[in-house]
């Protein structure tokens, strides 16, 4: 179907979708950009190209604002289990990573990995021990770069 869209918002939302628009979150305010940019006239051929994206993108961006306003555009943690090794692994992991360097124990990843079974009861991989210690490693190196 072509033509105009027929998306509409009220001042408060216009506003609200201005304010998301400036989010860190780049998914959430994409998202927002577009449904500003359609309320100015573009057509999902132009935001898609814009955005990179597919125009069916920009039609389920459109649908999401016009069934739940700005707050169906905000980015959402996805429901799942939660992450029991890798909490247990900071858990034991942290304070043995955090002591003075001149004073702690040369940690590697299969000492860390036993000493979190020695203490948590828990087995974890290394390749998942790794990337644990990566992504929210700046909680056990004191926010400086691991590598």
């Amino acid at each position: 179907m072509a033509g105009k869209s027929p998306l509409q918002a009220t001042a408060s939302e216009r506003s609200a979708l201005e304010t998301l628009a400036g989010s860190g979150g780049r998914a959430e305010a994409d998202r927002a950009r577009a449904v500003l940019l359609t309320l100015a006239g573009w057509t999902s051929n132009r935001i898609s190209q814009a955005f990179g994206v597919r125009e069916d993108t920009v039609r389920l961006w459109r649908s999401d604002f016009m069934r739940g306003g700005v707050d169906a555009l905000r980015t959402r943690v996805a429901a799942g289990p939660a992450p029991v090794k890798a909490e247990a692994a900071l858990r034991v992991a942290a304070p043995l990573l955090c002591a003075s360097v001149a004073d702690r124990t040369n940690w590697t990843l299969a000492r860390l990995a036993g000493e979190v079974e020695k203490k948590e009861g828990v087995t974890i991989s290394l390749s998942q021990l790794s990337k644990v210690l990566r992504k929210k490693g700046g909680i056990v190196t004191g926010g400086q770069d691991t590598r």
